[in-house]
């Protein structure tokens, strides 16, 4: 599109393969590098397509759709490569992390985020089993990457089938943040949240790469809000990550602690849901912060969390049989609840890392699912809630400063750009499938209360003064 008129220049349809239907038909963005566009289509195919005409210049099969694989991740672009991994745990697959050359399209490494018998971090699954195959450890999201150290950070998904009792052992690196070498694919460090995960916390959320103030020196941070509903400071070396600080930033009744050297929680086990095991956790397994990205203002040194508190889920599993491309996940129930004397779902927090506390916090009329877009104005952008707004807030106190109605849910990252000398913000308005099934959720518990959002999908350009 134009961006000063809006004007479609050109625009790409793929369609999906007459014998699938993904279980997200959504996709996060794109990658950009000099004069290509690169787009990792769901039956997980990277096209590579020309910048000014949108024409196809190079397709590369990534993995088999048939398998349970597909794909919703922007591509990152390092150093001439394209990096990205396909989703796929809740059918049984195991995850990886791939690099293709960005001119040609041939693959270039590919890495494996479950261990296969023999290889580092295999003896925290089953011996002798083949639990490894169909472990999951899925890419959902983007990584990020430090030009320092020449390192990508990539979070990784739950352990598949959901419940740890079927998969005894930590199982690395599920619901992780691993880093790799971006020439070799070397996983080069890795940090686990919560091993034997059975609560559905897929871990997918990339860490920010950022420094913080701690104990009187500078760490390199390595940053994280996490679907488990801890806020981990974590510090990024060149051979592995170390723990610096972990804490809840809603309401998370699972851990009772964190080892002070290692991070390693220690769980309330009546908490665990397991096979023929009923357990009440909160957060709920849509997590404290789902996928939606938080923002870290240099200006004010503050990181903003947009936060879903008082949810809790009550889950129970049974044993499933894999069958190649069907659900893997062996859920026997799972319902949603909202704490008795909660007033509010929604939150945009502002927490200050340097301290290690939180500065205020703003709560919203609805479940939030709203990316946040932090400016050098002093100001952040965020949708998200039920009543289709779109708002800005004061980075400083999370004042409400503007809002607008927009034609449906805002679920996704606002963006910031300049053209002619003009400030513009950019986000996409379209509830998409994820909110939906938490809107879905929400009219169980509270019927009528949260009107229906109609899909939309539009384009909301705004010029600021």
């Amino acid at each position: 599109m134009e961006a000063k008129s809006g004007k479609i220049l050109w625009r790409y349809k793929r369609p999906f393969p007459e014998d699938m239907t993904p279980l997200h038909p959504t996709n996060r963005g794109v990658g950009l590098y000099g004069d290509k566009v690169y787009f990792a289509a769901a039956e997980a195919i990277l096209v590579a397509l020309d910048a000014k005409t949108g024409k196809e210049v190079w397709t590369a099969k990534v993995d088999d759709y048939k398998k349970g694989y597909y794909m919703s991740l922007a591509p990152l672009v390092v150093e001439g490569k394209v990096l990205l991994g396909a989703s796929g745990g809740e059918l049984g697959v195991r995850g990886f992390l791939a690099a293709f050359d960005a001119e040609t399209g041939k693959e270039l490494w590919k890495t494996y985020t479950v261990p296969a018998p023999g290889e580092p971090g295999s003896e925290t699954w089953p011996a002798g089993g083949d639990h490894y195959k169909r472990g999951g450890a899925s890419i959902w999201i983007t990584g990020t990457y430090d030009p320092e150290t020449n390192l990508t950070f990539w979070g990784t998904g739950n352990g598949g089938p959901w419940f740890g009792d079927q998969r005894p052992g930590d199982n690395l690196y599920t619901s992780s943040v691993v880093a790799f070498d971006a020439t070799s694919g070397a996983i080069k460090g890795h940090f686990q949240y919560h091993p034997n995960d059975s609560w559905d916390w897929d871990e997918t959320s990339p860490p920010l790469v950022l420094d913080y103030q701690r104990n009187g020196r500078t760490v390199k941070g390595l940053v994280n809000v996490a679907r488990d509903g801890y806020l981990w400071q974590l510090e990024r070396t060149n051979d592995k990550i170390n723990f610096i600080a972990g804490q809840p930033y809603v309401r998370q009744n699972v851990f009772k602690g964190l080892d002070p050297k290692t991070g390693r929680p220690d769980i309330d086990e009546a908490r665990k849901p397991g096979t023929n095991k009923t357990a009440e956790f909160c957060p709920s397994l849509w997590g404290g912060k789902d996928w939606p990205p938080v923002a870290y203002s240099p200006q004010t040194r503050l990181l903003y969390i947009p936060a879903n508190d008082n949810l809790c889920t009550e889950l129970a599993g049974e044993a499933p049989k894999y069958v190649q491309g069907e659900r893997f996940m062996g859920v026997a129930k799972n319902v949603m609840k909202m704490v008795a004397d909660a007033d509010h779902i929604g939150e945009l927090q502002a927490w200050d890392l340097d301290a290690g506390k939180k500065v205020w916090t703003t709560n919203l009329p609805s479940f939030n699912w709203g990316p946040v877009l932090a400016t050098g104005g002093g100001l952040l952008f965020a949708g998200g809630t039920n009543d289709r707004m779109f708002r800005a807030f004061d980075a400083k106190t999370g004042k409400i400063l503007w809002e607008f109605p927009t034609g449906s849910g805002v679920a996704a990252v606002p963006v910031s750009f300049e053209v002619d000398g003009k400030q513009y913000i950019a986000v996409q308005s379209g509830w998409g499938v994820d909110p939906a099934k938490m809107q879905t959720r929400m009219n169980l518990i509270f019927p009528g209360k949260y009107p229906d959002v109609p899909q939309g999908g539009a384009i909301w350009v705004f010029a600021v003064k």
